[in-house]
Order: structure tokens, then sequence, then C-alpha cells
């Protein structure tokens, strides 16, 4: 949801060579405020995107989290939740729900007989799969001849493009990949530090979860504007400030997983470290990280596919009417967009996916299989 959130102004409102596509929506309406300069509409846009976010997290994802407590299987002794709802405490005492559910009750003690026999029928109906054998050929047939067509479109349109052409977008790839790196690095120093204190306090969790989750929900687009006059002003180039409005979208992550991993440490192994006055040091490294170090391969990989995408408009930034580039692929898909120049643009998203398939197989994956191995609670 945060992910969709963030591209919302992206999504909403975007050039592709002389065709300028807007729908209605707070993101247009963002992104117009932003190209105008007009700060009291953009005032008024962060306003209602930070009330609509607050209300959809006391409405849907608060109720959810409390309601998910109780599929936790703890052995140790600590009972308090750690987080509360009111809209779910309100829902578990509303008199239509339980109207509802005995109603719903009662509607399946009715059709049990007729479900019964149904199902009868089913088990001993016998199956013809000739015509199901069929239609699964045919629909396979159908998608591999699409694919094959479209191979053939891209080759072609690739075709277009010069050979050393495809020098400056592997040069520009690089730069890309390290400015992903570095900030799932960044993001990893203080999420987490923050995401075991959070996960681990019940009471910390109480207070700081809604906020990490309002924060992470809240578009990260909406404030380049304000991170752009404060790398300006401190004399940072868009090269590196890049790596901080990347980190804008994607550190929360990483937060959430770690998050994710402490609370699911068994709180008997908790206490059984507490029990043996196990330093903090010593906590962390042989508890703590190698709980959480699953969840935290995770965090890393959808951090690291966020930066990859953040990359377009972390590359590329109109402020002010001046269009602001840093050396990077994002940079090059914007810029490819902007004059509909599809067969670099077709060669940026090749070499994007290209590198981003060999870095999963090559480094996510070993990771993961390192976590699967060594790291793990069930095992």
């Amino acid at each position: 949801m945060a992910g969709g959130w963030f591209f919302l102004m992206i999504t909403e409102s975007f050039v592709l060579g002389a065709r300028d596509f807007r729908l209605p929506g707070i993101g247009s309406y963002m992104s117009v405020a932003v190209a105008k300069g007009d700060v009291r509409a953009m005032v008024w846009a962060i306003f209602a995107m930070i009330t609509m976010i607050v209300v959809l997290d006391q409405l849907l994802w608060r109720p959810v989290v409390v309601w998910a407590q109780k599929f936790r299987v703890e052995e140790g002794g600590s009972d308090e939740p750690t987080s509360t709802s009111w809209f779910y405490d309100w829902l578990r005492r509303s008199s239509v729900i339980d109207w509802l559910g005995s109603a719903l009750a009662a509607l399946r003690r009715r059709l049990g007989k007729s479900d019964q026999q149904v199902a009868h029928a089913q088990q001993t109906k016998r199956v013809q799969p000739g015509a199901s054998h069929a239609l699964s050929i045919t629909l396979f047939t159908f998608l591999v001849v699409i694919l094959l067509f479209g191979s053939y479109r891209l080759f072609l349109l690739l075709g277009q493009l010069p050979a050393r052409g495809y020098l400056p977008i592997v040069g520009a790839c690089g730069w890309t990949l390290g400015r992903v790196l570095l900030s799932t690095a960044l993001g990893t120093i203080w999420t987490l530090p923050a995401g075991l204190a959070i996960g681990l306090s019940p009471r910390l969790s109480r207070i700081f979860q809604p906020i990490v989750q309002i924060a992470a929900s809240f578009p990260a687009p909406m404030l380049f504007p304000l991170a752009i006059a404060v790398l300006k002003a401190a004399g940072v180039s868009l090269g590196w400030g890049s790596v901080v409005l990347m980190l804008l979208g994607t550190q929360w992550y990483i937060l959430f997983n770690v998050i994710a991993g402490a609370s699911s440490i068994p709180s008997d192994l908790g206490e059984a470290a507490r029990s043996y006055r196990l330093s903090r040091w010593l906590r962390f490294r042989f508890l703590y990280l190698p709980a959480v170090f699953p969840y935290l391969v995770t965090g890393w990989v959808t951090a690291a596919g966020g930066a990859w995408n953040a990359s377009i408009v972390a590359e590329y930034v109109t402020f002010k009417g001046q269009v602001m580039t840093a050396n990077g692929l994002g940079a090059q898909i914007s810029l490819a967009a902007e004059h509909a120049d599809f067969p670099r643009l077709g060669a940026c998203v090749i070499v994007m996916a290209a590198v981003v398939v060999t870095f999963n197989r090559t480094v996510w994956k070993r990771l993961y299989a390192l976590a699967e191995s060594r790291f793990s609670l069930s095992k």
C-alpha cells in the first residue's frame, strides 16, 4: 500500500512525448501544484493526504493488526497486547455485527444439507478432463503466441538503437545500482535498531507502530520539493541527493520487516536470555540478529526494488520550473519517455530488468539460502 501511495503523483500525471496524461486525483493535483510552485495548494494536498492516511489507518490497518495478534503462538508469560484499536473494539461490541453473524450462521445451517448433497454429487460424478485440458492448452498457446509477438516487436524496436547507444545506458545503470545499494545500506543503519526496539517492546509498538504506518504511507514524492530545497541550500548535488530521495521511500520496507521479525521472536527465548543475564550486545548478536535476519533479507529485497522504482523520479526532478538530472538509469528512462524515444526507453528497461534479475540470482538468492540454513528458528 505504501508503494502504491509512493507513485501516486507519477501514475496520475505523466508526460509521454507530446502527450500529457492526467487523471483526477490528489496525485495529479499535487503534481500541478509543484509545477506551478503553488505552496498553498501543496499544503492543502499534504493535509488531505495525511487525513486520508490517518482515517485509513484507524478504520482498516489498525484493526487488522490487532485482529492478527490472536494468531501468534507464544509459550512465554507475556500476554500484553502490542496494539489496540477503538474501531476493532467497537466492531466486536456491535449488536449489528452480532445479528449479521447469527443470520449467516442460521443460513449456513439451513443450507448445510444441500451443501452435503452437492459435495456428494461432485464426488460421485465422473470427471471429464478432456474439455479442461483442451482449454488449458488453448490458453497456454495463446499466451505463448502473444509473448513471441511481443518479443519480435521488442527486437525490432531495439534494433533501431545503434550498438554504441547501449554504452551510456550500461554506465548509467552502474551509477543507479550504486545508489540503490547505498540507500539500502543507509536505511539499514537506523531501521535495524529502531525495528528491534519497536518489535520487542509492546509499549513502544503501541506508540510508534501507528506513527510508522502513517509515515510510510505518505507519498515521498510530495516531500521532494522540500528535500530538494534543503539539499540545494546545503550545496548537495542531485547525484548524491537522489540517494536521499530514494531513502525517503524505501527505508520503510526494511523497518516493517524488522518489526515483524522482532515481534515473531518467541518470548521464552527473550526470557531465557534475561535469566542468563546476557548483555545487550550478546542478545543482539546471538538472538535478535539471527532471528530477524530472514526478515531483514526480505526487507533488503523489497527496499532495493523500491529504490530501483524510485530512481525514475529521484534522478530526474523538476523544481521551480527547472529540470535537475543525475547520471543514472532512472534519468535515462525519464528523458526517453519525455522525448518519446521508444528504442532507448526499451533498451533502458531491458538493461534494468537484466541487472535486477542477475543481482537477485547472485546475491539475494544466496542470502535467502543462508537465512534458511543458518538463521531459522524452526530448524
